[in-house]
């Protein structure tokens, strides 16, 4: 790996870890919702049956925004990759964190997309989007855990012309716009030139990152680097089969037990849809926990941050960013202990449901910050250089732009 951009060995998008509008190939099928894990519901508190789906995240004005698209190669000696994506995604969450322009908290969207895909959903072409911009974390997680590897065309150019094209980039200015590309084989491959793909992201203000997966002097010769120097973006190399080693920390155990806890703070409506997604959300815990504590605990400090919001299904979210108003909301609808209630005692209750949510927030950031200060003295420690994995590469990309667009990231 050459100095000047000597990474730590990877996503992470930001999985963290982390765009388009016409697709040059045969149009991607109508995506089929992956397989649910079969998990015990907790008691569900409510539902409202006409409440609509949760839908893509439209822009909102002058609000500071960040956009990450991640385009994933699942060809298939990918299965590294993938492994890291799961892995490090709540790292990548974790980087926006305290992030703020002028004072203002940004909106955090993710989209994912796949490549060298052949299975159901996929282009002619071997692409598919996996999911639109979105702050929904939860169904984020739930399309990498389902990923496999599959398929072997990886067509770079025309992967990032449809992020590009098809994607609802922010109209912003401002906005932080990235694209992060991560694969193994030629860049020059498919029917689009990546050149023409990458000139058209940038007269859409979207800077376009490449990261091969192997050797870095092979990255060069096979048209990465020149990729992301005409993006004025930037050329990283990762082992996409390294295994992340992760430390443990004392306070891992109680950052986890309170991740958990918050999910009883959920006052459900949506009706299926609201159902579903609370269902989705104890899965994501529990695919969490299994890869790992440290993936348990970063999952839960990112619940424990303003970009885990879930305004479509959740009523605390929703009357908090009035999104519904609870004073229309049927007795019938809402959940058993609130249907007694007047107008004021029923304000109250999802109040209450609100400051549980706040002081197990608050603790979990208390936590947090002494487990940061305890690794961050252990790495010291260690002789070994520091890995580079998709969230460091990611996460250094991310810190340089946000200086460009005026946003602190602490």
């Amino acid at each position: 790996m050459k100095p000047a951009l000597k990474l730590p060995v990877i996503l992470g998008a930001a999985v963290v870890l982390a765009g388009s509008a016409l697709l040059l190939g045969k149009p991607a099928a109508p995506e089929a919702p992956p397989a649910k894990p079969v998990v015990s519901p907790p008691a569900p508190v409510g539902v409202a049956p006409t409440s609509p789906p949760a839908k893509p995240v439209q822009d909102q004005g002058s609000a500071p925004v960040i956009q990450i698209a991640i385009l994933l190669d699942t060809s298939g000696s990918m299965d590294g990759l993938l492994d890291q994506a799961r892995t490090q995604l709540w790292n990548i969450v974790n980087r926006f964190s305290k992030a703020k322009r002028d004072g203002v908290a940004p909106r955090l969207e993710l989209a994912l997309y796949a490549f060298g895909y052949s299975e159901e959903g996929a282009s002619q072409n071997e692409i598919r989007q996996l999911m639109p911009f979105t702050s929904d974390l939860d169904s984020i997680s739930e399309r990498l855990f389902a990923l496999r590897t599959s398929g072997g065309s990886e067509h770079a150019g025309e992967v990032i012309m449809e992020a590009t094209r098809k994607l609802t980039w922010s109209k912003n200015p401002d906005a932080m716009r990235l694209i992060f590309i991560a694969g193994n084989e030629s860049f020059e491959q498919g029917p689009i030139d990546f050149r023409d793909a990458i000139h058209t992201a940038r007269r859409h203000g979207i800077t376009v990152n490449t990261i091969h997966c192997g050797d870095y002097e092979t990255g060069i010769s096979d048209h990465w680097k020149e990729g992301a120097t005409l993006a004025d973006g930037s050329y990283m190399n990762i082992d996409q089969n390294l295994k992340v080693v992760e430390l443990a920390a004392p306070q891992d155990e109680e950052i986890a037990r309170l991740g958990a806890e918050l999910n009883k703070t959920y006052v459900v409506y949506g009706g299926a849809s609201g159902m579903e997604s609370q269902l989705r959300q104890v899965a994501q815990d529990k695919a969490s926990r299994g890869v790992s504590m440290s993936n348990m605990v970063a999952r839960s400090m990112a619940k424990s941050s303003g970009n885990y919001s879930n305004e479509s299904w959740d009523l605390v979210d929703a009357v908090k960013k009035n999104k519904v108003d609870l004073g229309t909301v049927p007795a019938a609808d809402l959940p058993e202990p609130m249907r007694n209630l007047d107008a004021e005692g029923r304000k109250a209750w999802l109040a209450a449901r609100e400051q549980e949510r706040a002081e197990l927030q608050r603790r979990i950031q208390e936590l947090s910050k002494a487990r940061q200060e305890f690794l961050m003295a252990e790495r010291k420690k260690q002789a070994s250089p520091e890995q580079d994995t998709l969230d460091g590469v990611i996460g250094q990309v991310v810190t340089r732009e946000a200086a460009k667009r005026k946003f602190t990231l602490e």
